[in-house]
């Protein structure tokens, strides 16, 4: 167990259906983040794809190009700092809105946002299953809470997390 987790936020805007730029602009980040000793990066929702992806998450191709991207920078990443990004994630026949803990070259975490949007621009039940109610992801012997955009204003997930 750690005392101390030295953590980095990457405020970027990711374009949506650019997946090998976005994986080319996490890999960047988390290089100049191995350098200032980060232990963990955080990357916005659905950074992967870029947000909102609409229509592409419909299309296989684009989804399986999103978690083999995933693959790719975690084992890019391997020898750097661990990394939470959001990604489209398919699960059986669900499709996801998730983020991943990319930690020494593997998907080593997932947790699937829980409370979807429907109102307004957001249209997320057309495209993305709820996930299950998330739990705490352990991180280097750290209880890491992970709620995604929504998620944040339920009483329900944060209590679990």
């Amino acid at each position: 167990m750690t005392d101390t987790l030295n953590i980095a936020f990457a405020q970027v805007n990711p374009t949506v259906g650019a997946i090998d730029a976005n994986r080319a602009l996490a890999l960047d980040i988390a290089t100049r983040c191995a350098s200032e000793n980060v232990d963990l990066v955080l990357f916005p929702e659905l950074f992967i794809c870029g947000y909102p992806p609409e229509d592409l998450v419909l299309k296989d191709a684009f989804v399986e190009a999103s978690m083999a991207a995933i693959r790719e920078l975690a084992k890019e990443t391997a020898g750097g700092p661990a990394l939470l990004v959001g990604t489209p994630w398919m699960e059986g026949d669900c499709l996801f809105n998730a983020v991943v803990l990319l930690d020494a070259g593997e998907v080593s975490a997932v947790r699937c946002k829980y409370d979807l949007p429907n109102y307004g621009v957001f249209d997320e039940k057309r495209v993305f299953s709820a996930g299950p109610m998330p739990g705490p992801i352990n991180f280097r012997g750290v209880r890491i809470g992970v709620p995604i955009c929504e998620d944040i204003w339920n009483d329900e997930v944060c209590e679990t997390l």
